[in-house]
């Protein structure tokens, strides 16, 4: 299985904030957060790491090199990064799925955080995913983002539709994408109707018919102030 990250954003509101490192490579318990994921995605049997940064600075792509040629923690990292400035994290998406090819795939943005054994079997659940669905999204009750997507989902956590407002739902996208080579066509369609932005590509998913299922996770951060560095670790200490 491959795996996917997104890390083309400015990290603007944490600069303004006075945190004066690109966002992947601020640490949370003293761990790069493009570092944690790459670990943790290596820990899960990752084929390949797909990852996309912005060409805003050198820093990021530097440090990305420096594991591509000498592996992280000791160990060999099979990773290809792109370089590149894009107006969406749709469009950073859109960028890595040419090389995602047609086997199912695990995407996240960079700032995600999750406990790691929720997301060892949120792996194994997708895994075992019964072959009618084309993906597993990573969802929580847990809200504590300025705009979150609202998830609706049935009895059997098949999801109906994602909502700017609360409707009738119990949970919240978590920025976890288990997803399959049918939401690739989607992606492109969507690119080529110039939408932009992930909860829009997810909308697409529902209006092409595609079935996902959702597994809630206790509970999903993103770091988008200097305060949820903190927050983060103390969820993860937790």
């Amino acid at each position: 299985m491959k795996f996917a990250i997104i890390a083309a954003g400015e990290g603007s509101r944490l600069a303004q904030e006075g945190v004066n490192v690109p966002k992947p490579l601020v640490k949370i318990k003293n761990e790069a957060l493009i570092d944690r994921l790459i670990r943790i995605f290596m820990m899960n049997d990752a084929e390949e790491i797909l990852v996309i940064c912005n060409n805003l600075t050198s820093l990021v792509a530097s440090h990305l090199e420096g594991i591509k040629q000498n592996g992280l923690n000791g160990k060999h990292v099979p990773l290809r990064y792109i370089v590149k400035t894009t107006p969406s994290s749709m469009h950073s998406f859109y960028e890595l799925s040419s090389y995602l090819g047609n086997s199912p795939f695990v995407l996240t943005t960079v700032d995600t955080i999750f406990r790691e054994d929720e997301f060892s079997q949120y792996i194994a659940a997708f895994r075992q995913l019964p072959g009618h669905y084309q993906g597993l999204m990573g969802v929580t009750d847990f809200i504590d983002d300025e705009k979150p997507l609202y998830v609706g989902t049935d009895e059997q956590l098949n999801i109906t539709g994602f909502f700017d407002s609360k409707q009738d739902c119990n949970y919240i996208s978590g920025g976890i994408y288990g997803l399959t080579y049918p939401s690739i066509v989607t992606l492109k369609q969507c690119i080529q109707r110039g939408e932009s932005r992930m909860r829009n590509f997810q909308r697409g998913l529902i209006r092409d018919g595609l079935a996902l299922k959702a597994y809630p996770f206790s509970k999903v951060l993103d770091i988008d102030h200097a305060g949820d560095i903190k927050k983060a670790e103390d969820f993860l200490n937790g």
